[in-house]
């Protein structure tokens, strides 16, 4: 099993202690491998456990749960006990307070130490909401918590010691009632007068400001009912109310600017520019041209980013997970990228080109040479520049002009080219080396 384990250390004796906050988290998705580890010792030697020892651990979680547990044994010998939080507990997030036990068969019980943990709440249990909770496993703790139900309840009894001041439920109905039977009577009798006995005016209801016009005839109704320029459609409606109400770009149809300091991974769906060495999480922070970005938010939640330097032409593409890890920018490679740019490589002690001058390239990862080269064999006859130099020594047979046979090139991770050994008939008249080559970086 793999558990996110720690170790913790409590020497047992009567000194001052005081509640330790352990450098100990855990988060709500730790199931069944957040494991608390104690190492006890008395007297400065491993306490012993034997089948008479048991550890007993309460916990009381921030939301107000209590857990006594019974702990297990990992080394008898070496005074080591252990507890691995249930799936259940580990949901109740926040900092918990606990203390560690000792109790015998013999009636001794000793408290080893005060502690507390915190367990922290992962992103994706945001929206759940733990049942506080009590689970207690020896009779003598149950005991003192129905102890505290019970005092509870007590004062809660005292409260209505003056119970019989309290009116009967038949006294109450009676007078509801008469109180009834009066009000039914005082309204039958208000309702049948017509002589406006409270001399409500027509400005009081608001009839001053009514029209006293002839109403529209059905036809009128009808014709404004069958009207379908001044009423939509179910299915314009449906269509008005799918439609994206979100803005992805400015009024005009041009991209979104964003402001200085902006973090790239924070904005929402929709097409941007900025000045990339002003923003933040750039593909190339050095970069201070302007650049244009894409943001799209896919089905999953993922969010993809593709960003195009308006300046060099070049493009980058990164994704944010659903969980909100970014996963880094990655360069998108035009058939420009795999066009070699040739650099003349420095020669050194006394070698000199031959019909072709010696050149290297890198292109997609590979270091590309090509020319010949007149030199002794044995010797650093050139040193490639900083960028072109490979990450382990390199080596490669070549041909060799004017004779049948080949020889080594190899290239060292400073740079230093040398040709070593010959496979060829001595006697031919050797007069140059041909370099044309594709090696890894």
């Amino acid at each position: 099993m793999i558990y996110k384990d720690t170790d913790i250390h409590f020497s047992i004796n009567s000194q001052i202690k005081r509640s330790i906050a352990a450098n100990i988290q855990f988060s709500t998705q730790d199931i069944d491998t957040a494991k608390l580890t104690f190492s006890l010792t008395k007297d400065g030697i491993p306490l012993p456990i034997s089948q008479a020892t048991h550890g007993k651990l309460f916990m009381r979680f921030a939301d107000g749960s209590k857990f006594y547990v019974n702990t297990e044994v990992q080394d008898a010998l070496g005074g080591v006990i252990f507890y691995v939080l249930t799936p259940e507990q580990v949901k109740h997030y926040g900092t918990v307070q606990a203390e560690l036990y000792v109790n015998y068969d013999n009636g001794q019980k000793m408290s080893v130490h005060k502690f507390s943990f915190v367990i922290d709440r992962a992103l994706v249990d945001q929206g759940i909401a733990p049942i506080a909770e009590y689970y207690i496993e020896d009779f003598e703790t149950l005991k003192a918590v129905i102890q505290e139900m019970a005092s509870d309840a007590e004062q809660l009894l005292a409260k209505f010691e003056t119970l019989d001041n309290i009116e009967t439920k038949d006294g109450a109905q009676e007078k509801a009632n008469a109180a009834q039977e009066k009000a039914e009577d005082y309204t039958d009798q208000h309702a049948a007068k017509t002589d406006n006995p409270h001399k409500v005016t027509k400005s009081q209801v608001g009839l001053d400001k009514v029209d006293n016009v002839k109403q529209a005839a059905k036809t009128d109704f009808d014709a404004h009912t069958a009207d379908n320029v001044r009423h939509i459609t179910a299915d314009e409606r449906t269509k008005w109310n799918k439609g994206q109400l979100y803005k992805l770009t400015q009024d005009n149809g041009v991209r979104i600017l964003i402001p200085d300091g902006t973090d790239l991974l924070t904005l929402p769906p929709g097409f941007y520019y900025g000045i990339n060495n002003r923003l933040l999480n750039n593909p190339d922070p050095n970069d201070v041209g302007w650049f244009n970005y894409d943001i799209m938010d896919g089905n999953s939640g993922r969010k993809t980013i593709i960003a195009t330097a308006s300046y060099h032409n070049k493009m980058w593409f990164a994704t944010i997970h659903t969980n909100g890890d970014f996963r880094g920018w990655k360069r998108i490679l035009t058939s420009t990228d795999f066009e070699p740019v040739w650099t003349e490589v420095p020669l050194k002690n006394g070698a000199k080109h031959g019909a072709r001058k010696v050149m290297c390239a890198v292109v997609g990862g590979f270091l590309c040479l090509k020319g010949e080269i007149i030199t002794n064999r044995g010797v650093i006859f050139g040193t490639l520049p900083a960028s072109y130099r490979p990450d382990q020594l390199r080596s490669r047979l070549v041909p060799i002009f004017g004779a049948t046979g080949m020889t080594k090139l190899y290239i060292e991770t400073n740079g230093n080219m040398r040709l070593e050994g010959q496979i060829a008939d001595k006697s031919e008249n050797i007069t140059s080396y041909g370099l044309d080559e594709i090696i890894p970086l």
